[in-house]
């Protein structure tokens, strides 16, 4: 079992009288984690997952006695999916402030209405966590040293899913069934998608322009459709944790591009799957879009967890001046640029951002000196 960094965090912040409700895509171990927690507190517990037509019906509008006979006895409720139940923040604020020897523990594979839900009725009764695919940190606490550095060229085709990263011989089965439809099964079951293929021929378009600016009005004529719908369509996906955008930093220079933004993969494998590529290291094209995709995904993930407040961004000039991930944390800014080739770690930070933004620190990274900066 893989260590998660999560895991005393959530513990820790068991029976103080609040909701912990934990977020992140499909089959990134939400509920093992919640379930391993439990058993080790040992206690009474309740398991509801809204992925069953009865469980929603039943959380929908439920009343405080229908409530009190269900939880009778209980001491942890787990709630699955709870996205997919309507009305599911005032059922929880009635779980909340009604059953205050019950620990309340929900997971949430999009924020699709979720937040938007929870957010009024559990102001001030619940701790929300996201939770990402096993990061280097929590490989290093489970395997050691060794063993987390022999896994990252396997982790930059395959990805860091717990399934496939403990099922490696079944890895390209396992990312395919998932890229395919199960880790966007909420968007395809909203009534705003009406044309699948739109979605995934999105998918494919973004998979290739990895560490490339996206153009909405360019992806749109690509795939056959409109600007709007693949703004739309891009919001939905990092809703459900499958993409995230990494906006322009423009704040001093006036030839910065300002409205530009770069879209990455949560996982390397998934992004590599909707493409069907999973050739070797030394055999790719790609490998630079790749590993940058990797590092800025693995640095939220390491910020995250130890609970930093972090912007990200990436920074270029009209002139193509660019530096690949821009970190700003309490209006300081660290700076990263991201080199496959170890060869080329000698590349120096432009001039005009360091008189204009002053950074308090540059690293090249590259993989011989990643396991500094995410562990």
């Amino acid at each position: 079992m893989i260590k998660r960094r999560l895991k005393e965090t959530i513990s820790s912040k068991m029976y103080q009288g609040k909701a912990i409700i934990l977020i992140g895509a499909r089959q990134v171990g939400k509920t093992t984690l919640l379930r391993e927690i439990d058993k080790e507190k040992n206690l009474p517990a309740e398991r509801l997952n809204c992925d069953d037509p009865a469980v929603r019906v039943l959380l929908s509008n439920p009343t405080m006695s229908q409530l009190q006979l269900m939880l009778a006895n209980r001491k942890v409720v787990i709630i699955d999916e709870a996205q997919r139940v309507e009305n599911i923040g005032l059922t929880l604020k009635m779980i909340t402030d009604n059953m205050p020897d019950v620990q309340l523990m929900v997971t949430g594979s999009s924020s699709l209405g979720l937040r938007s839900s929870l957010n009024e009725p559990l102001t001030g009764r619940k701790f929300e966590y996201v939770m990402y695919p096993i990061s280097t940190g929590e490989l290093y606490d489970t395997y050691g040293l060794t063993d987390t550095i022999k896994l990252l060229q396997n982790r930059l085709i395959f990805g860091s899913y717990p399934d496939v990263l403990t099922h490696q011989e079944d890895a390209m089965e396992l990312l395919t069934e998932l890229s395919d439809s199960y880790l966007y099964k909420d968007i395809l079951e909203m009534d705003a998608v009406r044309k699948p293929e739109i979605l995934r021929k999105l998918l494919v378009a973004l998979a290739l322009q990895v560490g490339s600016e996206v153009s909405y009005n360019e992806v749109a004529k690509t795939i056959g459709t409109d600007s709007k719908t693949v703004e739309r369509y891009i919001d939905l996906l990092e809703k459900c944790y499958v993409v995230f955008k990494l906006p322009a930093l423009s704040r001093n220079m006036r030839n910065e591009l300002k409205k530009s933004k770069k879209i990455f993969f949560y996982d390397t494998g998934i992004r590599n799957a909707i493409i069907s590529n999973f050739s070797p290291v030394e055999l790719r094209g790609d490998m630079g879009q790749l590993w940058e995709n990797f590092f800025i995904m693995e640095r939220i993930k390491f910020n995250a967890y130890k609970r930093r407040r972090v912007n990200y961004y990436f920074w270029r000039t009209a002139d193509k001046q660019e530096i690949d991930l821009v970190e700003e944390e309490n209006g300081l800014f660290t700076v990263f640029e991201m080199k496959w080739n170890p060869k080329l770690s000698k590349t120096k930070l432009p001039q005009n951002f360091i008189d204009n933004y002053s950074p308090r620190n540059f690293h090249v990274v590259t993989p011989e000196n990643y396991l500094e900066f995410l562990i």
